[in-house]
């Protein structure tokens, strides 16, 4: 079954590498490509992503460093993997072919500058998180405790993403940013968490939070990472990452829900969920509790629904 995949952060493991690793094969990615054919991955979104403890005064450079490896080392090197710069490509992808799209996992790199921002879209960048987990000059992360919320330059990053049609990720906002974006966010998702009311961890989403995102039409894809897929200390299976689905479902979440792996970026696996080949290994487990066309919701149409919206006004 084809599958979506909204979060990875295999442009971060490239980056961060002492020496030169290949996204083809190399086995130190959860993401590389072999693995992705393996899952039958036919979206995949790359996380540009620089950590908190960078130079400060080096981070930008960094974010362009990794769209280079994006445009060089990911789309460059295979012709079979073919950057989305406008959502309607999805639909003349070939079989075989993997889209890829450019994210933005936090805006810590622009340090307040808009034209920085300007500068990193205009590689083709179709997703952006604000913040990773603190705070940065855009909004507060889910880390943060400061209460601040959307800054002013915060609302001036939004104008310019709504005008771009830009999908303005809210997984790592915290909830007073998060409350802040949504009735200004044109465009809006959450590209890799969880249900907080399943596993109580400040990187999932609230019961409140969910049933705005399902109001607002805005899709909710699952994140692998067992911390935030269950607080006990066993071993976490298939099932309790299929709970998180069961749960938001319940809310009324069926047409908007898909997949965030978060491979690359995580260091615990969900048990037979370690890197992209053992995608279908979730799906058969799906299967057992949603009938075909609801889990082809899942893994790839509702998302393909709502970018053919973003696709009209592009």
């Amino acid at each position: 079954m084809k599958i979506y995949d909204l979060h990875c952060d295999v442009l971060y493991k490239l980056a961060k590498a002492e020496s030169p690793i290949s996204f083809t094969d190399s086995p130190s990615l959860q993401a590389n490509k072999e693995r992705l054919e393996a899952g039958k991955v036919a979206l995949q979104v790359f996380a540009v992503f620089v950590s908190e403890g960078f130079p400060k005064e080096k981070q930008f450079m960094e974010a362009v460093r990794q769209i280079e490896f994006f445009h060089t080392e990911i789309v460059g090197k295979h012709d079979d993997l073919v950057a989305i710069y406008k959502w309607e490509q999805l639909e003349t992808l070939q079989e075989g072919q993997i889209g890829a799209v450019l994210s933005l996992e936090g805006l810590d790199m622009i340090d307040g500058d808009i034209e920085k921002l300007k500068l990193l879209l205009s590689h083709g960048v179709k997703l952006v998180g604000l913040t990773w987990n603190g705070a940065n000059a855009v909004a507060d992360g889910a880390a943060e405790e400061s209460g601040t919320g959307l800054t002013s330059f915060g609302e001036e990053v939004v104008t310019l993403l709504n005008k771009q049609n830009i999908i303005i990720d809210v997984s790592h906002l915290s909830e007073k940013s998060f409350w802040d974006v949504l009735p200004k966010a044109k465009w809006l998702m959450a590209s890799h968490s969880n249900a907080r009311a399943i596993c109580d961890s400040n990187r999932n989403l609230t019961d409140k939070q969910l049933e705005a995102l399902i109001e607002r039409e805005s899709p909710i894809h699952i994140v692998y990472y067992p911390q935030f897929i269950n607080n006990s200390d066993k071993i976490v299976d298939m099932s309790d990452l299929v709970e998180h689905v069961h749960h938001i479902v319940s809310l009324g979440g069926e047409h908007l829900i898909g997949l965030g792996s978060d491979f690359d970026g995580i260091s615990e696996f969900v048990d037979g969920l370690e890197d992209a080949s053992k995608t279908q290994s979730l799906v058969s487990h799906l299967l057992k509790s949603y009938a075909v066309e609801k889990v082809q919701g899942f893994t790839s149409q509702n998302f393909g629904r709502f970018v053919e919206q973003i696709s009209k006004e592009e």
